[in-house]
């Protein structure tokens, strides 16, 4: 997942810090499994040092989207210092105190810890505990600061809900462990990042390119089954010359926004299998984005042709609605329908 957000970053830079804090949680995942065995007799104390320690380090890293989504991360370096200022002031005190002589006692039950609650060690262990939990806050606060920012994507906001829930479940293992609440941490936490990862991919699919459109001045045979199934993809690309060849001298029924994928099926002749099938073989994710991307290039050509100045004559190239017509264009072209209008007034 790290090396995909690492990958996502050369088009969204944005996305550089999810790859890092993913990475690094990949990378203690790897170290801690040689102690894997060892995990159903583990028994850690309650609010052990370390373990404050790595939830510190957890939390902050998780709550500095702010800096990392909503503007370029590496833009953001002595913000992201200043941040994690408590962290390391706690940290370079605890070890110092501990160099000097400070001792760590385990506390195991609550009494024992209300026993030593007034002692340097507990109070600096109390303090690691607060500073977790305000950055546990700022990551609930997460989704409604992405919600100024229209260029992050909604599914974010879902991500860092998720994120928040997972570290309270971590806050109560500081507190009191167990094996299967830790388990389902893990679980939780993984499905929280597979789904960011999914979604992600599914953003960089969505902005591939369009396939160029093919002109074919004469309609293809297409040869029987027996002869088709010996060349897959010959095959495949007929169905797509025949479908082609009927949508470039067929305008005027896919520009009625009534005319779909059935019927495009009942002109040609194939069925809904195959032609989804030819498709998909030539870059199209289904048969609605095939025929969409025609009216797009329609559009387009009646803009540049003073013929569209206006929203609402956008439906003159087979949409449905305005909505449809803005969301086809950009998939298609890259820029959105108001800027590709307003060059022509």
């Amino acid at each position: 997942m790290a090396a995909v957000m690492a990958l996502f970053a050369r088009h969204k830079v944005q996305y550089l810090s999810i790859a890092w804090i993913i990475g690094i949680f990949g990378a203690a995942a790897t170290c801690v499994i040689p102690f894997a065995d060892s995990l159903e007799t583990l028994r850690p104390a309650m609010l052990h040092p370390g373990s404050l320690f790595v939830m510190m380090a957890f939390t902050y890293l998780q709550s500095i989207y702010p800096l990392g989504i909503v503007m370029p991360g590496y833009l953001q370096w002595a913000r992201m210092w200043r941040y994690a200022l408590p962290v390391i002031v706690l940290g370079v005190l605890y070890a110092s105190l501990m160099l000097m002589g400070m001792t760590a006692p385990n506390y195991y039950t609550w009494g024992e810890l209300a026993n030593g609650f007034f002692t340097i060690d507990m109070l600096l262990r109390a303090a690691m505990l607060v500073v977790s939990l305000h950055y546990i806050i700022n990551i609930f606060l997460l989704p409604r600061i992405m919600l100024r920012y229209p260029h992050v994507p909604r599914y974010l906001q879902v991500y860092a809900f998720c994120l928040g829930l997972t570290s309270c479940l971590y806050f109560w293992l500081i507190l009191r462990f167990s094996v299967l609440t830790f388990e389902i941490w893990l679980i939780l936490f993984t499905l929280a990042n597979i789904y960011m990862c999914l979604r992600s991919l599914e953003t960089i699919a969505l902005s591939l390119p369009k396939p160029e459109i093919q002109v074919v001045d004469v309609e293809p045979v297409i040869t029987n089954d027996d002869e088709e199934q010996e060349d897959f993809n010959e095959a495949n690309l007929h169905r797509f010359e025949k479908a082609e060849f009927w949508m470039q001298h067929h305008s005027e029924a896919w520009k009625n926004y009534t005319f779909g994928r059935d019927q495009l099926c009942e002109a040609i002749g194939i069925n809904r299998h195959l032609l989804l099938q030819s498709v998909r073989s030539q870059g199209y994710n289904n048969i609605h984005d095939y025929i969409n991307v025609y009216r797009v290039n329609e559009l387009k050509r009646m803009i540049n042709a003073g013929e569209v100045r206006k929203l609402a004559e956008c439906l003159d190239a087979g949409f449905g609605t305005v909505k449809t017509a803005r969301v086809c264009f950009e998939k298609v072209t890259g820029i959105t329908l108001d800027e590709s209008l307003a060059r022509w007034k």
